[in-house]
């Protein structure tokens, strides 16, 4: 009997605690993103606020084509902006000058050593258009930086292209991720498209 009554009080404890319901905290989630449909259209402008700009490309049409005035002494400086996504592309042309090196350390040094120490990874897409003298490499910064795509493209001989994707907010990898990823396809469109013109 008192065998009975120890298997039932055991029977009992173990519905008792395994009924039991364990919380378990929900994940940190974040709002949705809608992003637009992809189009694009040619940035042809052959006048810059200080002359002339041998370049033409694809640019999304969600984006908009600004001069920061902040660095107007700069020439070939311009922005290509998404308002709606608090994001900007800063792009700079420059005309080469036997400096290749010398543009091509810059570029590293502001793209990727700047970001290198926050950093988990940086990918390179290397890009080679032979027909279209078109050459450059597509960085990808992984991690918890201020930008998370950057790149440069040239002819090496007369013209040298960058530019780098910011958000004007905190970064923050996993609830940027998804718009990361649809700007950098833009960028990509950009690179692919991306003619030189006659000075």
């Amino acid at each position: 009997m008192l065998k009975n009554n120890i298997l039932i009080i055991i029977a009992l404890a173990s519905i008792l605690v395994g009924c039991r319901e364990v919380a378990v905290p929900k994940p940190k989630g974040y709002f949705r993103i809608d992003l637009p449909s992809k189009e694009y259209t040619v940035f042809n402008d052959t006048v810059r606020q200080d002359g002339y700009l041998p370049v033409s490309f694809e640019y999304p049409k969600y984006g908009r084509i600004s001069f920061d005035e902040n660095v107007s002494s700069e020439p070939g400086w311009f922005n290509i902006d998404f308002p709606s996504y608090n994001a900007r592309i800063y792009i700079t042309y420059r005309d080469i000058n036997n400096d290749l090196a010398e543009l091509m350390e810059q570029t590293y040094r502001m793209n990727v050593k700047n970001h290198i120490s926050k950093a988990d990874a940086i990918n390179e897409q290397v890009f080679s258009d032979p027909e279209n003298n078109v050459y450059g490499i597509l960085y990808d910064l992984k991690g918890n930086t201020a930008t998370a795509v950057q790149f440069f493209v040239t002819d090496s001989i007369s013209h040298f292209f960058r530019g780098s994707l910011y958000f004007l907010s905190e970064p923050n990898p996993d609830s940027l991720a998804p718009v990361n990823e649809f700007f950098r396809e833009d960028i990509i469109h950009m690179i692919e498209t991306l003619r030189w013109k006659e000075s």
